[in-house]
């Protein structure tokens, strides 16, 4: 687990062999008060966090890498911002280790790089056959079912 104020340390995966390092510096947390049940400190405590960060701007990245970030998480970007916000614990610390561990997932995601492409393949000609069995066995049992028509 980091331990926020330092920098955020990516673990070694594919798309990023031996880690990534994301500068504190390139990290910006803006703290606020939480809402909902809290008992005697939900009104004074700042235990809300805010975790925003510039993927873009970031020097932690590979110009390949940073162009799969900005692509994949294209829809969670405002202002060209990573914004990740989180409240569920009562202690800020708690909430700013959570935050970093949503950053680190999120990244880690977006950073790998694309799976082999789907080769297109065509169904046997023994299996198109069997389906076409099957269904004809299918109209058979259920034209079975129904009244021979009056004469």
């Amino acid at each position: 687990m980091d331990t926020p104020g330092r920098d955020l340390r990516l673990p070694p995966q594919p798309g990023a062999r031996h880690g990534l390092v994301i500068p504190a510096s390139e990290l910006v947390e803006r703290f606020s008060r939480s809402s909902g049940p809290g008992g005697q400190g939900v009104n004074t405590t700042d235990s809300r966090v805010e975790l925003l960060f510039d993927p873009g701007s970031s020097t932690a990245f590979s110009d390949a890498q940073r162009e799969r970030i900005l692509k994949r998480l294209a829809g969670r970007l405002v202002g060209g911002r990573l914004s990740i916000v989180a409240s569920g614990e009562r202690s800020q610390l708690r909430n700013r280790e959570a935050a970093r561990e949503r950053l680190i997932d999120l990244l880690s995601e977006a950073i790998l790089p694309a799976g082999p492409a789907r080769r297109a393949t065509r169904p046997t000609r023994g299996s198109q056959m069997r389906r076409l069995e099957s269904k004809k066995r299918r109209g058979e049992i259920k034209s079975a079912r129904r009244r021979p028509p009056p004469s």
